[in-house]
């Protein structure tokens, strides 16, 4: 009987060990067989394994994925000049954000393309890639939310889910608690205006530094006044006489851009007449924090505009 008994353990330990290394064994190449898989912007399944060699082609991307703790072959020209990041000398340009060179990228012979499903040279290359046999995978970034949704994909893709804590997580905390600050505080009414070469545009809470502003309470004039946002009309603004008016300038010729706005808006009389104007509360914003995606510095963007409105850092 205690031989059976010996004979019975010894069969257990190794079905055990068996059933053990069995699991083990699934564990480990589990990840590696099937990929980490996500639905993009676009509504395409992705499955990415562990990318090598990944082009971005739009700084702000370039640096999340910096941000998720990968490391990139190729950027667009943003990268630099917009963004200002210090990369590898051995890293490729491909050409600007919105004329990306297709034959540049597919001589990188990358194994992931980080593009934007809002710029239309971004799409056009959807197909091109595909037949190529690169995987492209097409991002929408507008607001602080989507991007904290991008950095934790790039860090579940990376494994450095340190890093999602670091430059996402710890971002939401921070604007979290600008945001509380506003409770209770008079609601400031605000225009915003992006500038160009050909004028300004009255912009309302459905973009960028539209959202941060109702974020923190504020009430844009555009949000009630439809119109404003297919024509610049003074007598709408005069009427509503908002407590703020923001601008960021848009384009390469920030000067050029100041100089059109002055000539169509600030020469006019009334604009002078505007409270926004005679308190010192026309205030041009910093196009890096309010024009360019601000990354893992949304935080300090929000903590500048609540200065501004609340006459205190937060």
């Amino acid at each position: 009987m205690k031989g059976k008994k010996i004979v019975y353990g010894a069969i257990i330990f190794i079905l055990a060990s068996l059933l053990a290394g069995c699991n083990h064994k699934q564990t480990k190449l589990a990840p590696s067989r099937e990929g980490y898989q996500f639905t993009d912007a676009l509504g395409q399944e992705i499955t990415v394994q562990e990318p090598k060699r990944v082009v971005a082609l739009m700084g702000s991307f370039a640096e999340i994925w910096l941000d998720a703790g990968g490391k990139l072959t190729a950027v667009t020209d943003d990268a630099y000049e917009e963004r200002g990041l210090t990369l590898p000398k051995d890293t490729v340009t491909v050409g600007t954000y919105n004329r990306p060179n297709v034959e540049q990228i597919i001589a990188c012979d990358p194994d992931l393309v980080l593009l934007s499903s809002e710029t239309k040279e971004h799409v056009a290359l959807k197909d091109t890639l595909k037949q190529a046999g690169i995987t492209a995978a097409y991002f929408q970034v507008t607001y602080f939310e989507d991007y904290l949704k991008m950095l934790k994909l790039c860090t579940d893709i990376t494994g450095r889910g340190d890093l999602y804590e670091k430059n996402g997580l710890a971002v939401k905390e921070q604007i979290d608690t600008i945001i509380t600050k506003t409770k209770g505080q008079k609601s400031p009414a605000v225009l915003f205006l992006i500038t160009y070469s050909g004028g300004a545009l009255v912009k309302n809470s459905q973009c960028m530094t539209g959202k941060m502003l109702k974020d923190l309470g504020c009430e844009n004039i555009a949000d009630q006044n439809q119109s404003l946002l297919k024509e610049f009309n003074i007598e709408s603004i005069m009427k509503a006489d908002p407590d703020y008016i923001f601008v960021v300038a848009m384009g390469n010729d920030e000067e050029l851009a100041k100089k059109n706005l002055k000539e169509a808006v600030e020469n006019n009389p009334a604009w002078n007449g505007l409270s926004a104007v005679k308190n010192g509360r026309y205030i041009v914003l910093p196009k890096e924090k309010f024009l360019y995606k601000p990354d893992a510095k949304w935080g300090d963007s929000y903590a500048y505009l609540f200065e501004i409105l609340y006459g205190n850092k937060p």
